[in-house]
């Protein structure tokens, strides 16, 4: 989801796919239109609720999976570091950064300050402004996040 929005998409597909030795090889059940707006936790939950109306339609319906098409597409995990906040761009560009990582277990964006780490979260853009909840912590070590 985080790869995504970096690259500027809106929305996505939230597929079901049939379970094989592969990573996200195999055939497909069904897809559906996913909106990637809000905070990383608001796109997790309207995921989780649109998983369990597939699972609905998917027993209720008994499809045969279909092949997939095309090339795939292969994204790298995001490290830590990539989510300090970036020093240039764009409101919307920092807007989105701070909310692709507003979940649980996701390192926030932030701003590595001498002795101490600020962390931005529920960022929301107000006219010209971008605004967000601060958290300002010390660091455990020398060059920890």
């Amino acid at each position: 989801m985080q790869n995504l929005i970096v690259r500027g998409h809106k929305d996505t597909r939230l597929t079901a796919l049939r379970m094989v030795r592969e990573m996200d090889a195999g055939p497909v059940y069904v897809k559906r239109d996913l909106s990637l707006k809000g905070s990383a936790a608001d796109i997790y939950k309207r995921a989780g609720e649109l998983s369990f109306e597939i699972i609905q339609w998917i027993i209720g319906n008994q499809p045969v999976p279909e092949p997939q098409s095309g090339e795939p597409v292969v994204f790298k995990r995001r490290k830590p570091e990539q989510s300090i906040l970036p020093g240039s761009g764009s409101l919307e560009g920092l807007y989105d950064h701070v909310r692709m990582l507003d979940a649980p277990t996701y390192p926030p964006a932030f701003i590595d300050y001498g002795e101490f780490v600020i962390e931005f979260s529920d960022a929301r853009v107000e006219g010209q402004e971008l605004n967000a909840s601060v958290k300002i912590r010390k660091k455990q070590h020398q060059g920890q996040l």
